[in-house]
């Protein structure tokens, strides 16, 4: 799926503004506002492609994200979906609950304790997940073909340590010493 317009650039035809200020940041903070823009707008282009997918099934991006975790992962603590899929416990609660009223998702209780709860995918949101994923999948893979897969083996790898990183660990090469 080839595109012409480059995700890091202006259209050549956009005058010049008198009253824009060019910032004057080292290379190293022009370099890390440049990749967070570049990277923010793939995501929002592949993004939009998953979304418009998931919505041709009634489903958003997040409620698909809990199916195909509960379809791979099998029943989950609700606090493991939260985590999985990056919601605060508000949220699981909320979208659980969607797919409850939808038929697709159940909650189970969990006997170690009774306090926490497990959801578990109805034979109907099953039948939904193994039907749609394999399409879903497809469609990404279409998308992510800008790239070769060894680089978005690295891409994936670089994305990961700079997570990591930012969420407060220790960046590899930091390691030895």
């Amino acid at each position: 799926m080839a595109t012409s317009m480059r995700l890091d650039s202006v259209a050549p035809e956009t005058p010049p503004n008198p009253e824009a200020h060019e910032p004057r940041l080292d290379e190293a903070s022009s370099a890390a506002l440049r990749l967070w823009v570049v990277m923010s707008r793939a995501h929002a282009a592949i993004a939009a492609h998953a979304s418009a997918d998931v919505a041709r099934h009634g489903l958003t991006l997040a409620e698909f994200g809990i199916l195909e975790a509960l379809y791979h992962r099998g029943p989950m603590l609700l606090g493991e979906v939260q985590r999985r899929i990056l919601v605060s416990s508000g949220g699981i609660t909320f979208l659980v609950d969607r797919l409850t009223v939808k038929g697709l998702v159940e909650r189970r209780t969990c006997e170690a304790d009774r306090r926490a709860r497990y959801a578990a995918l109805t034979p109907a949101g099953t039948e939904l997940v193994a039907r749609i994923f394999p399409q879903h999948a497809a469609l990404l893979t279409q998308v992510m073909e800008g790239l070769t897969v060894d680089e978005q083996t690295t891409a994936a790898d670089m994305m990961r340590v700079m997570g990591l990183y930012a969420a407060g660990g220790a960046h590899p090469s930091n390691d030895a010493g």
